[in-house]
């Protein structure tokens, strides 16, 4: 309505977001774009960094806390320690503090996570994230139902993605999705569904396949939004599955751990203790679990693949978007040759963006 100011910034900023309560894997999406954007550029990642112990702007070092920045910046943090990880609730100050601070300035693209309600900021890329399973055609605003603005706050995103779909998801079904939707021809509608990387020990880092779990019974420990989708994928793999669910982003306590202990020493053998990623950040440090309970913890890593044959076309608006826009010589020039190369062919051929896939 023009109430409220907001701000552009000469620095390509995308944003990953939803209009739903909830997880609607929003931390796997931002992985993937810094595994796409992380050899070409300088990323940055600005969360406002949900229940942390902190205040004001918080920039990430090897040495930094959990309770310092929150459990997925954390989360992000150990797994990609060559990018710049920073949480402030204010995301313009946030913002201000990375594109001018000696230590930061040399970002190139920064990625606002779960910022799609920040209206103070405006993102070159406006992603929203809809969950399959919980479809935001089918709800209602709070308290009636799970969102978080009317549903015609879709119509500022740019990109649209419909996030944990089945793998054997039928072309009618995409058909129904797309024309439910209903978006406006600017805006970019992709499917992606979870893809589950192999089972690693949370005490000493070896890695097994989901398929070792045959015989196993399986202790699902979980604080996150929506474990029902993990457990029901997982159930394929293992003998048995006996949930232990927290609320999202669940800070453990003595109790918990006691009350893990000992449910874990009462389960059949052979047995193993599943978690994710983001529950495992928030256990590094914590006391009190028996040697059982350590060597049986195992944590599942999570990412996305787009479906339709559509990854192509998603990194190369997303690599687009920046390369127009980045303050980076190297990609400028890059685009620069593209250009002379291309006036040099009669009947100029689209350009192709080759990137190593570091997924």
């Amino acid at each position: 309505m023009g109430i409220l100011k907001q701000q552009a910034y000469d620095i390509p900023i995308i944003s990953v977001g939803n209009i739903t309560v909830g997880g609607t894997g929003k931390t796997p999406h931002v992985e993937y774009l810094v595994r796409l954007l992380g050899d070409l550029v300088k990323v940055a990642v600005l969360s406002r960094g949900y229940k942390r112990q902190s205040k004001g702007y918080v920039l990430a070092h090897e040495a930094t806390l959990m309770k310092e920045i929150g459990d997925e910046p954390f989360q992000m943090k150990r797994k990609f320690p060559h990018i710049y990880i920073a949480v402030d609730k204010n995301r313009r100050n946030g913002i201000a503090r990375l594109t001018t601070d000696e230590e930061t300035q040399d970002v190139d693209v920064i990625l606002l996570d779960d910022a799609y309600q920040h209206r103070y900021v405006k993102p070159g890329i406006n992603i929203l994230l809809v969950d399959y399973h919980r479809f935001i055609m089918n709800d209602e605003l709070l308290p009636a139902g799970r969102l978080r603005e009317p549903l015609s706050a879709k119509d500022r995103a740019d990109i649209v993605i419909v996030t944990k779909c089945p793998k054997d998801l039928k072309p009618m079904e995409f058909r129904v999705l797309t024309k439910n939707l209903n978006l406006y021809p600017f805006q970019s509608l992709f499917f992606t569904a979870l893809e589950y990387g192999k089972l690693k020990s949370f005490d000493t880092k070896k890695e097994c396949s989901l398929r070792s779990l045959k015989q196993q019974n399986v202790l699902l420990l979980t604080g996150i939004a929506s474990p029902q989708h993990m457990k029901e994928d997982l159930k394929k793999y293992c003998k048995h599955i006996q949930p232990m669910a927290f609320a999202d982003h669940h800070r453990f306590t003595s109790n918990d751990i006691m009350h893990l202990n000992d449910t874990f020493a009462q389960m059949e053998a052979p047995k193993i203790i599943i978690t994710t990623e983001k529950d495992a950040s928030r256990l590094t440090g914590i006391e009190g679990m028996t040697d059982e309970v350590k060597a049986a913890l195992h944590i599942l890593p999570i990412q996305i693949r787009f479906l339709l044959d559509s990854e192509e076309a998603f990194n190369h608006k997303i690599i687009s978007y920046v390369q127009k826009n980045s303050r980076n010589s190297i990609l400028v020039k890059r685009k620069d040759d593209d250009k002379s190369k291309d006036s040099n062919h009669s009947g100029n051929r689209p350009g192709t963006i080759s990137f190593r896939d570091n997924r």
